[in-house]
């Protein structure tokens, strides 16, 4: 068997595709690039000269770690049959108190989702290749989807839902940027990218497809918010009827956001 000494995610996985086997170097290979994604050192997602770019071979290590784990009880969740371990299963005491974090009862975090220091878990899910930053709340039922980006100092509010995404690779997930509030029962699908310090109301949801509307300037875009911006849930004129869209009803600047409070933002 050939052994690649520079081996690639990609590569790897799609000879895994082909049925062709691995080498006990690339299996050990896959398994580090989950434990770099776990600790920080690896992002599915990164913002490169203000444009967020997916990293495809982050994203292929997890595709085949997933074709090669096998199935095992989960200890601390009896009935529960799974493949990727989670991330706090064998952490002591000593171990969140070195990373600073708070995680409630009923958290789930899967292995290979990068938990910043100071964030608190409320019983919440999020799923492998997360990254969260620093500072940052996960409220109670919210559900971070795998390869999600959220920033350092967010609010991702009760039962809020942020997507993930992992094929096809070159797919970029959600992205909420520092500093943003994310209202309850919200939904932000893959593709979307909130911008920095954003306040997104209870109950918008929004894809890739989902119309913005500007009340600024009348204008009408899709999948980025920018900075700043104040969106809750809203209608256009469509065929005779109304149809659903996220409308940008102010923006503000950073100094405004710090120091107002989000219900004062939404009046």
């Amino acid at each position: 068997m050939h052994v690649d000494i520079n081996p690639n995610a990609l590569n790897i996985l799609d000879k895994l595709k082909q049925n062709q086997s691995l080498s006990q170097f690339e299996l050990n290979f896959i398994c580090d690039e989950i434990d770099r994604l776990d600790s920080g050192h690896l992002r599915a997602a990164t913002k490169i000269n203000q444009s967020w770019e997916v990293n495809t071979k982050a994203k292929a290590s997890i595709l085949a770690y997933l074709r090669t784990q096998q199935a095992t009880l989960i200890p601390e969740f009896p009935g529960c049959f799974d493949k990727v371990p989670l991330k706090f299963q064998n952490w002591s005491a000593d171990d969140f108190q070195r990373h600073a974090i708070r995680a409630v009862p009923g958290s789930v975090v899967r292995k290979g989702a990068y938990i910043g220091r100071h964030v608190v878990l409320m019983p919440c899910f999020i799923n492998i290749g997360a990254h969260v930053g620093d500072y940052t709340m996960i409220d109670a039922h919210a559900t971070v989807g795998s390869c999600a980006q959220v920033g350092s100092h967010c609010h991702i509010s009760g039962g809020a839902g942020i997507g993930g995404v992992l094929e096809p690779e070159g797919s970029l997930p959600t992205v909420i940027e520092d500093h943003c509030f994310i209202g309850a029962r919200s939904e932000i699908a893959e593709g979307v990218i909130i911008g920095q310090g954003s306040v997104i109301a209870m109950g918008v949801y929004l894809s890739a497809s989902t119309k913005i509307f500007n009340t600024q300037d009348q204008s009408i875009t899709y999948g980025h918010i920018p900075a700043y911006s104040v969106v809750v849930p809203g209608t256009l004129p469509y065929k005779g009827g109304q149809i659903y869209c996220a409308m940008i009803i102010k923006n503000v600047t950073e100094s405004t956001r710090k120091k107002t409070s989000i219900n004062e933002l939404l009046r």
